[in-house]
């Protein structure tokens, strides 16, 4: 499957409209189109999913290596890939757009603000074209894409000012209908706030989805085949990714996930993989459904801080807590951290009851408390490590949490904030939560399902 990496000049500059545009523009062409996603962020990718109508794919070097990321590519199924960048194009230490286009061997169409400029558009891309070498990236800048660019002559302008080694890929029009409300940790979930279907629509025609594939190129194949993952060709092809019919493997453990609005900051390589081990089942706190019959629950991140008095009710999380207090091995990340705590306080000041099986409580704060790339050291043995091993993962909140004096933490924080500098992890029972997302690449799922198996 053949592939282009859209990059921004920086962040903020309309990466997710432009890709959202692309995808619409292949889709009208009659080309099938697998949207990914440079580095660990859930809501673009949602965004993709709601136009492309198949998950999109997570392609992050420091989650998952370079052949994971290889893999986790040629999981995905299409006539085109598009790979939303993240940031701008040489932005991030770990896992920048640039090392993931060249660890892929993909093109790059650089977004440039146009708005208000035209020589100086096609400057800038040969500033970024140019750059590559002084960084060190071996990477091909193959052409832009205009934002916020006007028809007739201001397209001519930079189209004619571009070097003969840059294209033209097109434009993305100035409508105020193309954007997306934004709030804490990005812009809006896909299935909130979806683009208006007819600005959408004009955008796409405005893109030369001809001359992207003349200039794409296939990634090399990784090393070794995935053996954990099942391919996405062989899931439903559901925004959620969750199988219709479940596994009925009799030795395979029964995990239920927590999939709604409030829980929905998930990796699809971690639905297909707990597809293709475990009997996997979904319920819904916010719905108030009764916790499934369940070896095991799965409380991935998502805005639970949204939702603090439905949640206070929930009899769904009443039932967890007592689950867990009798031992049922429960994984939770970040969101699903905070809904185990006694307590969840919100910017207004308004306190809520949450489920109480962990000793801390969570106040949501007005600034971001970590934004980063992890690297966590297990301090004993734990739902997704041995103790010594080590786990990567990210973070990205908004919450702080205060830790009880007697509360136990599974790992040291190598790299990253954690729960308090230092530590992240609280376990209780056989409950773990953690403010870090974690990615199955990282070996953490597979022991989560050997652990819940036992």
């Amino acid at each position: 499957m053949k592939g282009a990496v859209l990059a921004g000049t920086q962040s903020g500059v309309g990466k997710t409209v432009a890709a959202l545009a692309i995808i619409q523009a292949f889709d009208q062409d009659g080309y099938s189109v697998q949207p990914a996603k440079a580095g660990p962020d859930f809501i673009d990718p949602s965004h993709h999913t709601a136009i492309a109508d198949c998950p999109s794919r997570t392609l992050d070097i420091w989650l998952e290596g370079v052949d994971g990321v290889r893999r986790n590519y040629y999981r995905g199924n299409g006539d085109f890939c598009v790979v939303e960048g993240v940031m701008g194009l040489y932005d991030g230490d770990c896992s920048s757009t640039a090392m993931v286009a060249e660890a892929l061997d993909l093109p790059i169409i650089l977004v440039v603000d146009a708005k208000a400029g035209m020589e100086s558009v096609a400057a800038t891309a040969h500033g970024f074209r140019s750059y590559a070498s002084h960084a060190g990236r071996d990477i091909d800048v193959a052409g832009i894409l205009a934002q916020r660019a006007h028809g007739g002559r201001h397209a001519e302008g930079i189209r004619d000012a571009l070097p003969d080694e840059i294209q033209y890929f097109g434009r993305i029009p100035p409508q105020s209908s193309l954007s997306i409300p934004d709030r804490h940790l990005g812009l809006e979930m896909g299935s909130e706030s979806p683009l208006d279907t007819k600005a959408l629509t004009e955008a796409a025609e405005t893109i030369h989805t001809e001359q992207i594939i003349a200039a794409a190129r296939a990634p090399p194949r990784p090393e070794a085949p995935s053996e954990d993952v099942q391919s996405q060709s062989s899931i439903s092809k559901t925004n959620s990714g969750f199988n219709s019919t479940p596994n009925t493997e009799v030795s395979h453990p029964r995990i239920a996930i927590a999939d709604d609005s409030a829980f929905c900051f998930r990796y699809p390589a971690t639905v297909e993989l707990l597809n293709n081990r475990a009997n996997v089942i979904t319920f819904s706190p916010l719905a108030d459904d009764p916790l499934p019959i369940c070896d095991g629950v799965y409380l991935p991140g998502g805005y639970p801080e949204l939702h603090g008095a439905t949640l206070a009710e929930s009899q769904a999380l009443r039932s967890l807590a007592d689950r867990a207090t009798d031992g049922l091995p429960v994984l939770a990340e970040c969101g699903g951290l905070m809904t185990l705590a006694d307590s969840l306080t919100t910017t207004d000041g308004d306190t809520y009851e949450m489920a109480g099986v962990l000793p801390l409580s969570v106040q949501m704060e007005d600034r971001y408390q970590a934004l980063d790339h992890v690297k966590l050291r297990a301090d004993h043995s734990t739902l997704t490590a041995d103790t010594g091993e080590v786990r990567k993962g990210h973070e990205f909140h908004y919450s702080a949490a205060t830790v009880d004096s007697d509360a136990r933490f599974a790992f040291t924080v190598e790299r990253g904030d954690g729960i308090d500098g230092t530590h992240d992890g609280v376990i209780e029972y056989q409950t773990l939560a953690t403010y870090c997302h974690l990615h199955p690449a990282s070996g953490a799922f597979d022991t989560f399902i050997e652990r819940v198996r036992s």
